[in-house]
């Protein structure tokens, strides 16, 4: 436990790699193992089945988020309680954070069972897509719950002080996915049934690992029976935390609806696979930055429990630059070697003609990303829930939605790519202006801490309307 309080001493540009580099390295094995998924798919199975995993992921991650959202919330909670010296809240916070992950999952996944068929419809699984689709969805949802406590496990081992356990929560389903493909999908020729059956043994590994380390591992968190009851005070306050994250993959998944219908309505079957494939590149394009953001909201939220201005400030920018200068390096590659990225995933010419233009217009403003990811992270470690929430919203929400129903009424398929890029720009300018406010309040004295993030709520529910994204991804 007393490994936390490293946060509060050692230099910050330390700090931030050795919680940035797991970090990053788990986001980067994470999607090479969902670009390695792809490419199997893609070349063993065939390009309608990218399209169907395309459907059901965001379904996948949307039932999966409910552990996202309990781990970022109960992090929060938790770190903040670390930094004040409250170790039994701290306790109590991840007892109810097992109890609320386990019990919603099982909830979320007897639903999906139930209502398989009207899910997949919603989220686009229409014509040649819904029997693949339906058959990888079946297998996926008996994952779900090990996926659910991974996505928790994470963000309280960060908030423990154990990055390179984190990563491991990463690596792990990746590795087994990455050597259970080429078994299940060549060997075996279980097509789409054996992808499914890969990545679902995937999220039962890292699952497994996650609940071994708290048991039995170097975690100072207790599963003594006292903290696994349910607390309401505990429960609001991550659910208020949480709900950021719970909001934001929910507009994801809502964002999923309509652009999957989008591109069935203006491109095909075709567009479906085009954006499988650009979302995957996507995982891998953005995990630097995705990176930092994690390292950065452990330390942020730590200094901020402690009372360490200077500190929080000097975090503040030293994150944005350094994931800015690496989410420039990798926009760079991926416009002078699109042709030879999107080759890697499939054979088929047509594919290939409609990807490389698509993805490169979708990219275009990829070095943005970074100010909106720590400007929404920023607010929710501190634990201000509410312009935590507006700022989350304003990619997916207040922009991309509403850009991907009206553009291709005039552009078709290219208003759905261009859609993108001007809701990146969009998104980042309004964080900016937030983060640029909060950080003058803090240098000049002008504002405490907690009047500071008051004034963040007051301007959010003045300016409505506003977003920073995560990843996924």
């Amino acid at each position: 436990m007393s490994k936390s309080t490293q946060f509060g001493t050692e230099p910050l540009g330390k700090l931030l790699r050795q919680q940035a580099i797991p970090a990053s390295i788990g986001f980067l094995i994470m999607s090479i193992y969902g670009i390695v998924d792809t490419i199997f798919v893609g070349r063993w199975v065939g390009s309608l089945e990218i399209g169907a995993i395309t459907v059901v992921l965001p379904i996948t991650f949307l039932m999966a988020s409910i552990g996202m959202a309990i781990g970022i919330g109960g992090a929060s909670v938790i770190s903040r309680a670390l930094g004040e010296g409250n170790k039994e809240k701290a306790y109590l916070t991840f007892g109810n954070q097992v109890v609320l992950t386990i019990l919603l999952a099982v909830i979320f996944v007897g639903g999906g069972f139930y209502f398989i068929n009207e899910i997949l419809s919603a989220f686009g699984g229409k014509g040649n897509i819904l029997p693949p689709a339906r058959e990888y969805f079946h297998v996926i949802l008996y994952g779900i719950p090990f996926l659910a406590f991974a996505m928790m496990s994470n963000n309280v081992i960060r908030a423990e002080g154990y990055p390179k356990v984190a990563m491991m929560i990463l690596i792990i389903p990746a590795i087994t996915n990455i050597i259970l493909d080429p078994i299940f999908i060549v060997a075996l020729d279980m097509g789409i049934e054996g992808a499914a059956w890969a990545t679902t043994l995937s999220y039962i590994a890292s699952g497994s690992f996650g609940a071994w380390f708290f048991l039995f591992g170097q975690s100072g968190m207790s599963m003594h029976p006292k903290y696994l009851r349910l607390r309401k005070q505990i429960v609001r306050e991550i659910a208020a935390i949480g709900s950021v994250s719970l909001a934001r993959q929910g507009t994801i998944s809502l964002l999923a609806i309509v652009l999957n219908n989008s591109l069935y309505a203006y491109g095909g079957e075709m567009s479906l696979s085009v954006w499988g494939i650009i979302n995957r590149v996507m995982m891998f394009a953005n995990f630097p930055a995705i990176g930092i953001t994690q390292g950065f909201v452990p330390i942020v939220g730590y200094n901020f429990g402690a009372k360490l201005e200077d500190r929080v400030t000097q975090i503040i920018n030293l994150s944005i630059r350094s994931a800015t200068a690496v989410a420039l390096i990798v926009f760079t590659g991926l416009m002078i070697f699109t042709p030879q990225v999107v080759g890697i995933f499939t054979e088929e010419v047509e594919l290939i003609n409609q990807t490389v233009p698509a993805l490169r217009i979708v990219f275009l403003a990829t070095p943005l990303l970074a100010i909106s990811l720590i400007g929404s992270a920023y607010f929710q470690a501190i634990g201000k829930a509410l312009p935590a929430l507006l700022l989350t919203l304003t990619k997916q929400g207040f922009f991309l939605i509403p850009l991907v129903l009206l553009l291709p009424i005039s552009l078709e398929l290219t208003g759905v790519w261009i859609s993108f890029p001007i809701a990146d720009v969009g998104a980042a300018a309004i964080c900016y202006y937030f983060l640029k406010r909060s950080r003058r309040g803090i240098e000049n004295g002008e504002l405490s801490m907690d009047s500071l993030s008051q004034a963040g709520r007051e301007n959010s529910v003045q300016e409505g309307e506003m977003e920073v994204e995560q990843i996924d991804q």
